[in-house]
């Protein structure tokens, strides 16, 4: 054993390829006071028998840039890196559609992917049959590598920068400290001593849940059973000579292969899986060891395999590797600092953590020194898993249905089954009776729309058109035309308050909201390079009080965001999430003063009651907060009340006649009227004045995220967000295509759909100074096929807000 130092400012737990990777990246930061703690030896998790493929391209932007990162890395370390390329091939129409998309990724992230034939496939991958197969995608920068040999060199060259590494060193508690904003890391006990330290690093891989458990956070991993064979070698002549193959995935079959040696690496994502342990917890000798083979679990696998390399049914096997690999139940990673400040996460590779690790390396490396991971990792940061995770069950459930799926498409609007209905609004009950369809958004159920009878007519082409629903636009006419109501009771709510409540909030957000009790205000809060953090509205109920709401799978980001601020200035305030203490309720639309006027004592004439005000009534006998705002773009108001009156007050503003609606209806209607969504549109690494949400910052600094600002001002704009309006009006894009200005790829869509009010097919994208002027020519990818398009002026819909203001 290495003796421990008393102290270490970072100390990573896990010793496999992503605390190497870390530990790496943070000694090429400068810092070197760093500790890596390994239960066993380097490599001895899930490192040792993964597969060692690195594909670099993602859907997500964010991915792609990290698995980018990393196939630089490994080419220019010892690690055995072979550019073999890789196929991915299209045994179906659908595939084939998908696989057009993915060109279309690929050409915005500067990744020279390849759509080929399948003879072409079949010539950089001889061993293949072409039966079925309609064609493929080749990426030739793509490639192998040695995990071990990854790991080990990545631990050698922090070694090297002054990185101190214990192995055979286990981890026994970790001490943390109660302070007024939460609590804090101060200590790590192992059998080999105790190390004082302010921050710990969560790289346990398939341990990682049970090390988190130390200081009562729930990481939702479960290492799964995941298995692959080595063959025997193929027969003489099989393999091409003076090349490696390129890896090759099927996923119509399920499986993906690679060269070994004169052999192939083979394996898949069976429909039917299994967790490697039925606890999810590995025994504490699990180190350096496989599980035992399940032949028959395998056998879908093998068959399928067969298929698309008949020369298998001939092959011998000289090994099987099933290997426990950690999923999380979205298969994105679980990354980023928890709520326990100090303590951070970097787990849930999903069996593709060696294509990541290098990424990863490097964003935890910005997390950990800057407070911030450089980019947009929202959907990967571990906050997003909301309390229903601590359930062993319900994170089983979803895990398993997310694994079983691993190679299936993802068409927009596709639901998961597993765990649910867990989390309703009050008013469940009568959406159900009425015909509603659901959609899950962290944990909740949410109505996408109800089942109203509407025109196919406006049915979109291609992926769009999967999942539509002709039942939108019955919805989205009647709050344009009349009024319609909407639960929103999963939007997220936080209550601030404290005798330095209104001077924390002017700190942490842009706008002016340190305005008279009664105010609503739409602001962002920046990050240190200027970015969005957060998208809310702040409403002032008292001098020391200050609600504020976001977006439904938002509030733990937020809420976290404030909490760092809160303990990085001392400010004596208290944040809380009142989220489930409050249903929320929207009617909206030019009847909707008319409807609602006659259950509540208050007046609602524009005169007593502006936009973007907010008083305490009553509406049908509930208490409620009513806040003159609008996500639609029309006259209308949000109800709060509190949860036990919510579905009194629902029953009371359907009987009104307002059309019940949907989260499809307020897409289309806020994509009319220009309205920003976060997460897409929005985020740490687009400004306010690139987004055109100048007006939402007020002059004169003095918040998180000016310096940098006004820096960018300085130099200037070089992009902004704009309308697209397509000239065609059934193709639809859904986000992520890529916008090409003459012969350049200029940007990419961050939301799309159709406007029914405007009868147009509407995009965003954020534009360079020369694409950005109105009346611009630009061409949309959608569904891989070239869509001319305008820029347009936006809003789209009402550009001079009369309607809202009413």
């Amino acid at each position: 054993m290495t003796d421990l130092p008393a102290r270490a400012r970072i100390v990573i737990i896990g010793g496999g390829v992503g605390g190497a990777s870390i530990a790496h990246h943070l000694a090429e930061r400068g810092e070197t006071d760093v500790l890596l703690i390994e239960r066993s030896e380097l490599t001895s998790g899930s490192t040792f028998h993964s597969a060692g493929l690195v594909g670099q391209l993602r859907s997500d932007p964010a991915l792609t840039r990290m698995n980018v990162h990393s196939a630089q890395l490994y080419r220019d370390l010892d690690v055995g890196w072979v550019e073999t390329g890789s196929l991915r091939l299209a045994s179906s129409p659908e595939r084939m559609e998908e696989i057009r998309r993915q060109h279309g990724w690929a050409s915005r992230a500067g990744l020279p992917l390849e759509l080929i034939s399948a003879d072409e496939a079949r010539e950089l991958f001889p061993l293949m049959s072409t039966d079925g197969v309609l064609g493929a995608a080749f990426t030739p920068t793509d490639g192998q590598v040695d995990p071990s040999r990854l790991c080990m060199a990545l631990a050698a060259s922090a070694r090297a920068r002054g990185v101190r590494i214990a192995q055979h060193t286990r981890v026994v508690a970790i001490d943390t400290a109660e302070g007024r904003h939460g609590r804090s890391v101060t200590r790590v006990r192992t059998d080999n001593g105790d190390v004082e330290t302010a921050i710990v690093v969560d790289a346990g891989g398939m341990f990682a849940a049970q090390i988190a458990e130390l200081v009562d956070v729930r990481v939702p991993v479960v290492p799964m059973s995941h298995q692959y064979v080595v063959t025997a070698p193929l027969p003489a002549g099989s393999l091409p000579e003076g090349r490696v193959l390129p890896s090759l995935r099927d996923p119509d079959l399920l499986v993906y292969y690679r060269q070994e040696i004169d052999g192939l690496v083979m394996g898949g994502y069976e429909r039917q899986s299994a967790p490697a342990w039925a606890d999810h917890r590995p025994p504490t000798d699990f180190n350096g060891k496989l599980l035992s083979p399940d032949w028959d679990r395998f056998a879908e696998i093998v068959e399928n395999s067969q298929v698309r390399v008949p020369v298998l049914a001939q092959t011998g096997v000289q090994s099987m590797i099933n290997g426990p690999e950690a999923f999380t139940p979205d298969n994105e990673f679980c990354l980023g600092e928890t709520e326990v400040a100090g303590f951070f996460v970097a787990a849930g590779f999903c069996a593709h953590g060696i294509a990541g690790a290098g990424g990863i390396g490097l964003v935890m490396a910005n997390w950990i020194v800057d407070g911030d991971p450089g980019m947009d990792l929202w959907h990967m940061d571990v906050r997003r898993f909301g309390p229903q995770y601590r359930s062993p069950r319900y994170t089983l459930a979803t895990v398993t249905e997310n694994y079983e799926s691993y190679y299936d498409i993802r068409y927009p609007g596709t639901e998961r089954a597993a765990g649910r209905p867990l989390r309703t609004s009050p008013a469940y009950a009568w959406h159900a009776e009425h015909g509603a369809v659901f959609g899950e958004k962290a944990g909740w159920e949410r109505v996408n729309h109800y089942s109203a009878t509407g025109s196919e007519e406006l049915r979109p082409s291609g992926w769009a058109g999967r999942n539509w629903s002709p039942s939108v636009e019955v919805e989205h006419v009647a709050v344009r035309e009349s009024a319609g109501i909407f639960d929103e009771s999963s939007f997220a709510k936080i209550e601030i308050t404290g005798p330095d409540a209104a001077s924390f909030v002017a700190h942490v957000f842009a706008g002016q909201v340190d305005r008279e009790p009664g105010t609503c205000t739409y602001t962002q809060a920046l990050n240190e390079r200027g970015g969005i953090e957060a998208d809310v509205t702040v409403t002032r109920f008292g001098e020391h009080h200050f609600s504020l709401v976001t977006g439904t799978a938002f509030g733990p980001h937020d809420l976290g965001w404030l909490r760092r601020q809160a303990r990085l200035t001392g400010a004596d305030v208290h944040l809380e999430d009142v989220t489930a203490a409050w249903a929320c309720f929207g009617i909206w639309g030019p009847r909707s003063r008319e409807l609602l006027a006659p259950l509540t004592p208050a007046s609602l004439e524009t005169f007593d009651f502006p936009y973007l005000t907010a008083q305490r009534t009553t509406v049908a006998d509930v208490p409620v907060r009513a806040l003159r705002v609008t996500y639609v773009g029309e006259l209308g108001w949000e109800l709060y009340c509190p949860t036990e009156f919510g579905a009194a007050l629902w029953r009371e503003l359907a009987a009104t006649g307002a059309t019940p609606g949907g989260y499809k209806a307020i897409e289309s209607l806020r994509l009319e009227k220009g309205y920003r969504a976060w997460g897409t549109d929005i985020g740490p690494e687009t400004t306010p004045d690139e987004a055109g949400l100048r007006f939402a910052v007020r002059d004169g600094g003095g918040y998180v995220g000016a310096a940098a600002l006004a820096a960018a001002r300085e130099q200037g704009v070089t992009r902004r967000m704009r309308a697209l309006v397509l000239d065609d009006p059934r193709a639809v894009a859904l986000g992520g295509e890529p916008v090409r200005f003459g012969d350049r790829v200029v940007g990419q869509v961050t939301s799309g759909g159709y406007g029914y009010t405007v009868a147009r097919s509407i995009a965003y994208a954020y534009l360079p100074e020369d694409a950005w002027d109105f009346g611009t020519r630009v061409e949309v990818a959608v569904d891989g096929n070239p869509v001319g398009a305008e820029v347009a002026r936006s809003p789209l819909y009402d550009p001079k807000g009369e309607r809202v203001r009413a």
